[in-house]
């Protein structure tokens, strides 16, 4: 285009103003900030000074949609709380606007479906959220194992590590809390891992079955004598994981960005010492009025023998996500953290593998057999192995792929921003959390499984 693109942003939090917005801050030569909408007018004010134009503030959604004639848009990012997703989306599909949708797309399988159903019709072009497909290190692992040297892949484990601190910080005392407000756990936090499941497996499952529970975040497991409030003289706070000061005050004494700036705008140590004691970040983690699940384990079937399995876990010490997968003529282990990904080929005359994301860093045999083991790296450029910042690379990459098709005119015709696919992952999800409260497994047939989980759940799976 011989112009910048101009992007309206609903939602200037950490995902539509630090993660999204900050790819449209470093790239003013191809997008332009020309609306932004958020309910705190400070914070939309805020991104629209960083981005240096004259974008138009609202401090409601449907406010910069009834304007979208005036605004001129060629696109828009929806990163409003998971509740408010639908209707702006729909609105925006009713006036032809192109979309970046953040994940969930929906917080209800009944929404999904409306939400569905409605971008069939008005034919909308829309990409979702997904950002793990576009970090190095999932791409590399999906060349991988579509090489014929690895065969037909037969198993796949991926491992969600939450990380105590951040569960604790989001499905604890934050805004994923409870399954009213927000979503069950296994949509918002692992529909991330269910998509690559549906991505690298190429397609949707025919069976799913899950189980999980809230266990430990319940009350009658808080120590004897801790208050609503951590600060509030805590008995246990020298032994206690989850102390909140401890997080906020210590750990995190240096940032002045999110999560801190979740507890209150003013990030200095009184600041953050006077939110603590009001703040639901500051509440003991056991008298927080979560209910989501704590840890969920999901198995997944397909056609022509594949099964997946994912683990998601809060009591767990890194914030990261581990992989095995086995196929027929190798087997491929990795972490997302540290990039690294150990590709064993059993056949002893295969060759290094040609790369477009990672980089080989060496072989070995290993015998008996003699077959061989490469060691690659994929992490995104500059990054260090304790840089996990923008899901890996994921957020730049997804902007990059979003903003390059929306340059070309063809977003809504490329596969790896099949809004098709994320649907399919959705509904996992929603099939998973049937599963668990059913406990039973539940087949899987796309939509004519979530319209089946809907009437199971009331919509609200």
């Amino acid at each position: 285009m011989s112009r910048p693109l101009r992007l309206g942003v609903l939602g200037a939090g950490a995902r539509g103003q630090e993660a999204y917005g900050s790819w449209i801050l470093a790239h003013p030569d191809r997008v332009e900030l020309a609306a932004v909408a958020d309910v705190r007018e400070e914070r939309a004010l805020r991104f629209a000074r960083a981005a240096g134009t004259n974008a138009a503030v609202f401090t409601d959604w449907r406010d910069l949609v009834c304007r979208l004639r005036d605004l001129d848009l060629d696109a828009a990012v929806v990163a409003l709380p998971d509740q408010l997703h639908v209707d702006p989306a729909i609105a925006l599909a009713d006036a032809g606007v192109p979309m970046l949708l953040e994940k969930p797309a929906a917080p209800t399988s009944s929404e999904l479906e409306r939400l569905a159903a409605h971008c069939e019709r008005t034919g909308a072009r829309v990409a979702v959220g997904h950002v793990l497909r576009f970090t190095p290190f999932w791409r590399t692992v999906s060349e991988l194992i579509g090489s014929p040297a690895f065969g037909r892949m037969l198993t796949l484990e991926l491992r969600e590590n939450i990380g105590f601190w951040h569960f604790a910080h989001s499905y604890v005392r934050g805004n994923w809390r409870r399954v009213a407000t927000s979503s069950p756990m296994v949509l918002a936090k692992t529909c991330h891992d269910l998509d690559l499941i549906r991505w690298l497996a190429g397609r949707a499952p025919s069976t799913v079955y899950s189980i999980g529970s809230l266990t430990h975040f319940r009350a009658e497991n808080a120590p004897d004598g801790a208050p609503e409030f951590c600060i509030d003289g805590c008995p246990a706070a020298a032994q206690c994981p989850f102390y909140a000061p401890r997080y906020y005050e210590d750990a995190l004494a240096q940032t002045h960005g999110v999560p801190v700036t979740l507890l209150s705008e003013d990030t200095s140590p009184q600041g953050r010492r006077r939110a603590l004691a009001v703040s639901d970040y500051g509440r003991c983690v056991y008298r927080s009025g979560n209910d989501v699940v704590d840890h969920q384990q999901t198995t997944l079937s397909f056609a022509g023998g594949l099964t997946a399995n994912l683990t998601a876990s809060a009591f767990t010490g890194r914030n990261t996500r581990d992989i095995a997968i086995t196929g027929t003529r190798g087997q491929l282990v990795g972490n997302m953290e540290t990039g690294r990904i150990e590709l064993d080929l059993f056949a002893p005359d295969a060759e290094a593998p040609a790369l477009t994301a990672g980089t080989v860093d060496g072989h070995h045999v290993r015998a008996p057999m003699g077959h061989r083991v490469w060691t690659i790296e994929a992490r995104p450029e500059g990054a260090d192995a304790d840089d996990h910042r923008g899901h890996a690379g994921g957020d730049d990459g997804l902007m990059e792929a979003f903003v390059a098709a929306l340059e070309r005119g063809d977003l809504g015709r490329d596969p790896v921003l099949s809004l098709d696919a994320a649907m399919d992952s959705h509904r996992m999800a929603f099939a998973a959390e049937s599963s668990r409260l059913l406990g039973k497994p539940v087949e899987f047939t796309g939509a004519a499984a979530a319209a089946e989980v809907a009437a199971r759940t009331g919509g609200a799976a």
